[in-house]
Parts: C-alpha cells; sequence; structure tokens
C-alpha cells in the first residue's frame, strides 16, 4: 500500500496463475512432402511424355525442373523428419534448423534446373528444330500443371499453418513450375500457331531468367535463418503490444532479443518491476508475461530476467555478454 495515498498500487494486485500448456506440438509435416514426391514422380511422366511427342526444347525445360522438384521433395522429406525430432542433451534447442538447409538446398537446385534451361534454350535458339504433335503435348503438359498446382497450394496452406519455410520452399517452387509450364504452354502454342521456331527456346530462355531469380530469393532466406534473423515484423508488433498491456502497471522491459529457427521462435527480455516485490510475485508475473506471448505467437520458447526498476545498473544491463 502507497502510505501516501493509502491506495494500494496496481502492480501489487495479485497476478492469476498460469494454466494453460507451456509448449505446443506441431505435428509431423512428412505427410506433406510425400505428397510433393508423389506429384513429383506424376508431373515428370506426364512432362517427359508431352517432350518425347513434341520434341520441343521448352517442354523438355519443364521436365527438367519437375526433376529438380523430386530431388527437393525428397530433401524436405529428410528435413522434415530430421526438425522432428524432440531436443536433446546434444540439441538442447531443437532440429528446427534442419529446415533451413532443405529451403537452402532446393533454392540451390532451383538455380541449377534454371541454368540447364537456359543452356537447352540457347542451343536450340541457334538451331531451331520442328515441332509435332503439338495439341496432344499440350494437352499432357496441362494436367501435369494442374497436378502441380492443387499441390502447391495444399503446401502453401501448410506452410502458413504450421509455420514451415521448408513447405513454404516447396509450395513456392511448384508454383514456379506451374509459372514455368505457362510460359512454355504459350510459347508451344504460339509455335504452333505461327510456325515461328525460335519462340519455343525463346519462352524457355525467359522462363530459365525467371527461375533463377526464385532461387537466389530461397537460397537468401535460407542464409539468413541460419544466421538468427529477428521474428519477422508482424510477430513482433504482436510482442509489442503485449509489453505495451503491462507498461501502465509500472513494468519496464529493455534488452529484447528475438530469432527464428523454422517454426521455432526465442524470445529474451529483461522485465523490470518495483524491488520490494517477492520472489514469488515477480515469479507470478514472468509466468503470466510468457504465457500472453505464447498466445500470440505460437511455437516459441521465452527467456525472462527480473530486475529492480530502481536500480540504476538494471537499466545498463542491456548487452549480449551480460
Amino acid at each position: 500500500m502507497d502510505p501516501s495515498s493509502g491506495v494500494s498500487p496496481i502492480w501489487s494486485l495479485p497476478v492469476q496463475p498460469v494454466t494453460q500448456p507451456r509448449s505446443q506440438v506441431r505435428p509431423s509435416l512428412t505427410r506433406f512432402a510425400w505428397l510433393s514426391i508423389a506429384a513429383a514422380i506424376v508431373t515428370i511422366a506426364l512432362k517427359a511424355a508431352a517432350y518425347a511427342l513434341t520434341g520441343s526444347v521448352g517442354l523438355l525445360s519443364d521436365a527438367m525442373e519437375s526433376l529438380v522438384n523430386l530431388v527437393a521433395a525428397i530433401v524436405a522429406l529428410i528435413a522434415l523428419s530430421i526438425a522432428a525430432r524432440e531436443p536433446d542433451a546434444e540439441r538442447a534447442y531443437g532440429y528446427e534448423k534442419a529446415e533451413y538447409f532443405s529451403s537452402g538446398i532446393e533454392g540451390a537446385l532451383i538455380i541449377v534446373a534454371a541454368i540447364s534451361i537456359v543452356y537447352t534454350a540457347v542451343g536450340r535458339l541457334l538451331s531451331p528444330g520442328e515441332l509435332e504433335a503439338i495439341g496432344l503435348g499440350l494437352a499432357v503438359s496441362c494436367v501435369a500443371s494442374l497436378v502441380n498446382l492443387v499441390v502447391a497450394m495444399r503446401l502453401h496452406q501448410a506452410a502458413r499453418a504450421y509455420h514451415s519455410i521448408t513447405l513454404e520452399a516447396d509450395a513456392k517452387h511448384l508454383m514456379t513450375d506451374v509459372w514455368t509450364s505457362v510460359g512454355v504452354l504459350i510459347g508451344v502454342g504460339a509455335v504452333w500457331a505461327t510456325g515461328w521456331l525460335w519462340l519455343d527456346p525463346l519462352v524457355a530462355l525467359a522462363v530459365g531468367v525467371n527461375i533463377v531469380w526464385s532461387g537466389w530469393h530461397l537460397v537468401r532466406r535460407s542464409v539468413l535463418g541460419l544466421l538468427d534473423t529477428a521474428i519477422i515484423p508482424q510477430e513482433r508488433a504482436k510482442l509489442d503490444g503485449i509489453l505495451g498491456r503491462y507498461r501502465p502497471q509500472g513494468i519496464e522491459f529493455h534488452a529484447i532479443r528475438t530469432r527464428q529457427a523454422g517454426v521455432r521462435r526465442f524470445i529474451s527480455m529483461h522485465v523490470l518491476v518495483p524491488g520490494f516485490w517477492t520472489v514469488q510475485h515477480g515469479h507470478d508475473l514472468l509466468e503470466q508475461l510468457e504465457a500472453d506471448i505464447r498466445e500470440v505467437i505460437p511455437s516459441t520458447t521465452v527467456f525472462t530476467h527480473l530486475e529492480p526498476i530502481e536500480d540504476p545498473v538494471a537499466w545498463e544491463d542491456i548487452g549480449l555478454d551480460r
């Protein structure tokens, strides 16, 4: 109670006990990798058949990218299997960062596929070849594109629901394949309509350049993830909103640090409270604070350090080594 006013300060009110679970278990995501593998096998067969029917280098480039999809999906399956492991004595913070290796490898494979497409397209551009059975080849390729589209949309939904960069990379890769197929279909259709053989390799060349950009984006994001990048701005805004609810109670925060590892988020901070609080009162506050953060940012590990707000040293205790 404040002796001067006879009124208890707001920060002395009891903190409600926390009853929600301290952690959330993410279900295995390997089923989505198996879905991607199945889709890759189907589309490879369909696109290879389309190339065999037409002899189109554009359709060949499309089939080559689907082969890369298969390799990438297998890598994703391995990464998701590793990421799902429980923390142990050697990896106390878990295995979630394995997902960054998967997305990085997938990005590199996309770039390799694009270079192969460009190489093949340049050769055909210099020596154009006649196309055959174009109508049937386009129909087969359309079916393959629809398969990729449906699977990519499902993977994208799962990536958003489970915050998985591996599934996001796989979904983007398949959508890149879909757009590649659309471009190739337009190019081959234009050859069919105009007889201009050079359009086929030209479209394949443009597709290859576009795919390089997609692969580079995935590689860059994977590297940033391995460098302990902070949580995304939307999640940081949610965190700031939670802390803002406590500040009117005379509680302050500093040394706030965040990072993400795959689906897992890590947040650490110093919490400054009145020095006359008991250990139990401070502990109850931190339990409630950590629960509030985990409620708005799932799969988050929160580290808090309690300090007296009146101590000048507490305000200086913000260095990483401290």
